[in-house]
C-alpha cells in the first residue's frame, strides 16, 4: 500500500528481503483503499503486502520470512532481550561517565552509577504507562495487593531514589526508599516464582513487558537493596 498518508512498512521490508536474496521485484502499488479491498477479495487474503514468486503466492511478510527459512517472532513469547539491552546500555553509560569524570571506566562510582542508572531507566519505562504497569504489578507484589495505590507510586519512588543516588544527594531519603521498595519487591518476586511457582510476566520494564517474572526481576530489587546498604555503610 502506497497512499498519500501511508506507506506500508511491511511492503518495504518484503521488497528489501526479496532484493537482498537476489530477486528482481515487480513492485505493484495499491494506491487507494478501493484497490486494496479489491485485491484482498480477489486473492482471498486479509492483509497486504502479498508476495508472488514465479506466479505462486507466498503470502505476507511473515510468510515470506518462513519461505526463506528465517525466524518469525512470536508476539506472545517471553523474552529477556529488553532487560539484557537495558542493563548493557546502563553499564556502558556508567563506564563512560566514570571515564569522563575520573579518566578510567573502572571505579567504584561506575558500579554505583550502573545500579542508579538502571533504576532510573527502569522507572522511565514504567512511567510511560503507569496504569498498565500497575495492573501487571498487582499480579504479584504483596504490598500492592493490600494497598492498590502503591502500584502507581512505585515507579515514581524508584525513579526518585535512582536520581538521588546518582547525585549522592538526600541520602536520608533515597536509602530508605530503595530499601523499602527493593525489599518488598524481592520478597514478592521470590514468593511468586519460587514458592507459588507462578508463570507470569514481570512488570519490571513496563506494563507491556514480555519478560518472565523470575531471576531478572529479583535482581532488580536486590540491586536496589544492595545499593542502599552500600551507601548506608559508607556513611554517604
Amino acid at each position: 500500500m502506497v497512499m498519500p498518508g501511508h506507506i506500508c512498512p511491511y511492503g518495504l521490508k518484503a521488497k528489501h528481503l526479496l532484493e537482498s536474496r537476489g530477486f528482481t521485484v515487480d513492485d505493484r502499488w495499491l494506491t487507494t483503499r478501493e484497490e486494496t479491498d479489491a485485491f484482498k477479495a480477489e486473492h482471498g487474503v486479509k492483509t497486504t503486502p502479498q508476495t508472488f514468486i514465479d506466479g505462486v503466492r507466498i503470502g505476507g511478510y511473515d510468510d515470506l520470512r518462513r519461505h526463506f527459512g528465517l525466524k518469525v517472532a512470536d508476539p506472545d513469547a517471553t523474552s529477556y532481550t529488553p532487560v539484557i539491552a537495558l542493563f548493557a546500555m546502563t553499564a556502558l553509560m556508567a563506564l563512560a561517565t566514570s571515564f569522563s569524570v575520573y579518566g578510567t571506566p573502572f571505579t567504584v562510582r561506575a558500579a554505583e552509577w550502573f545500579i542508579s542508572f538502571s533504576m532510573i531507566v527502569l522507572a522511565l519505562l514504567k512511567l510511560q504507562d503507569v496504569d498498565k504497569f500497575a495492573t501487571m504489578f498487582l499480579n504479584y507484589d504483596l504490598l500492592a495487593k493490600r494497598w492498590v495505590p502503591y502500584a502507581s507510586i512505585y515507579p515514581f519512588a524508584e525513579g526518585l531514589a535512582g536520581v538521588l543516588m546518582t547525585a549522592h544527594a538526600l541520602n536520608w531519603l533515597s536509602i530508605p526508599i530503595a530499601l523499602f521498595i527493593g525489599g518488598i519487591g524481592a520478597v514478592s518476586v521470590f514468593k511468586a516464582v519460587y514458592i507459588d511457582r507462578r508463570d507470569i510476566k514481570c512488570a519490571c520494564v513496563g506494563g507491556s513487558s514480555k519478560v518472565p517474572l523470575g531471576f531478572v526481576s529479583l535482581t532488580e530489587n536486590v540491586m536496589m537493596v544492595a545499593m542502599a546498604l552500600w551507601m548506608a555503610s559508607m556513611g554517604f
